[in-house]
């Protein structure tokens, strides 16, 4: 009986090369597709490393869901945003811009205008921002998250001092600078210094930003605009782009926006179409209590009024339909006169208080609130360590 016939491995037919290298070539771009995407990834996570988990409850959005809950745009809004890898543009970009300056230069209605919400408080008084906010705008072509500063200063305390570290440990991180300068005041010592402090950040792009073109005539600001580009010749600063801007006019700040995302890297989204910012519910409470506690004061009074939110957490026992959530804060000040201004006479000052941070806390959270509110006294806590770190600083 004979054998059947082996076949020779060397007679099966070859896959043709052409095959083989293409399978080669889509391994390769799926290779560096999970590369850039990584490091996309790490960048993201490099930026919100300190922020805090969101904390408001689940159950107050699912029965009461919000399109304008904190840090969400209303729906489509973000739409511009590519919703899978596939959708993303070759020439797509991403990355973060900061906008730095002194205090009251508008630097927070400017990260408002361009994100389109408010997610930075603002104020007339100076030195209002307190800590990195971050802004996220969507676009077809682009995301570009903006960081908003607090304004640096020659630090007087041991909180000026950690505010301008924080200012200066953002420089590292972003893509672009934004170098904010009020039309309606000159340049004076206090933006040389600024600059100053730019000049010795080499690689990072740095717009000029001349805010407030809305209070000031068109002479005014082409003046102030050779004033900024003088001012950088002096300190050694060549500006990508100067450009004057109005973001309670809204003009040019569209413009503005182009600018920016010219210098940023090419790069997958680096957050999800519709996040407006990542910063966390309970400090963005907090912020809003604090910008209507600053409405009317006293000038030396800003400084030391501090927020924190000891509680938030979903009225027990109510109908899904009419859900209630409960906010515990405590207003900071640093001595007892302060806390009788916050007061006011039979409690009339706290209470406006209560009235308009409620009404923003509840826009942006998108739930009925009750705002329980009490005023502490923190004896020099600008100047205390330990204090500052127990109040976030």
């Amino acid at each position: 009986m004979t054998e059947p016939r082996r076949t020779s491995s060397s007679s099966q037919p070859r896959k043709p090369a052409a095959s083989q290298a293409g399978r080669n070539a889509a391994r390769n771009s799926r290779a560096r597709k999970a590369e850039e995407l990584e490091a996309a990834e790490k960048r993201k996570r490099r930026s919100i490393a300190k922020a805090e988990r969101r904390t408001t409850s689940e159950l107050v959005r699912s029965a009461e869901p919000a399109p304008t809950a904190a840090g969400r745009a209303p729906e489509g809004a973000g739409a511009a945003t590519p919703a899978s890898y596939l959708d993303i543009p070759e020439d797509y970009r991403a990355g973060f811009a900061c906008f730095v300056g002194r205090p009251n230069a508008g630097k927070s209605t400017l990260t408002n205008a361009l994100v389109g919400a408010k997610i930075a408080i603002t104020s007339g008084k100076p030195q209002t921002t307190r800590h990195t906010v971050r802004g996220i705008v969507h676009r077809a072509d682009a995301q570009l998250v903006l960081v908003d500063t607090p304004g640096l200063h020659r630090p007087r305390t041991l909180l000026g001092e950690r505010l301008n570290e924080q200012v200066r440990a953002t420089w590292a991180e972003v893509d672009v600078i934004g170098f904010c300068i009020p039309a309606d005041q000159e340049i004076g010592p206090g933006d040389r210094y600024i600059a100053q402090q730019l000049a010795e950040v080499r690689r990072t792009p740095k717009v000029a930003i001349v805010t407030k073109t809305d209070t000031m005539g068109k002479q005014a600001v082409g003046e102030q605009l050779l004033a900024v580009l003088e001012l950088g010749q002096e300190v050694g600063i060549e500006w990508a782009e100067i450009v004057p801007v109005s973001a309670v006019g809204d003009k040019q700040v569209g413009l503005l926006a182009d600018l920016l995302v010219k210098q940023l890297p090419p790069s997958p989204p680096l957050y999800p179409g519709g996040e407006l910012t990542d910063e966390p519910e309970q400090v963005m409470v907090g912020e809003l209590i604090r910008e209507a506690a600053l409405e009317g004061v006293r000038d030396e009074l800003p400084h030391s009024l501090a927020v924190t939110v000891e509680e938030m957490l979903p009225r027990k026992d109510r109908p899904k339909d009419k859900p209630l959530l409960d906010v515990h804060a405590t207003l900071y000040v640093e001595r007892s006169s302060q806390k009788s201004i916050v007061i006011g006479t039979g409690g009339s000052r706290l209470r406006d208080v209560g009235t308009r941070a409620r009404a923003q806390i509840e826009a942006l959270l998108g739930t009925p609130v009750f705002l329980d509110l009490h005023v502490k006294v923190a004896k020099d806590w600008q100047r205390d360590p330990k204090q500052l770190q127990r109040l976030g600083f």
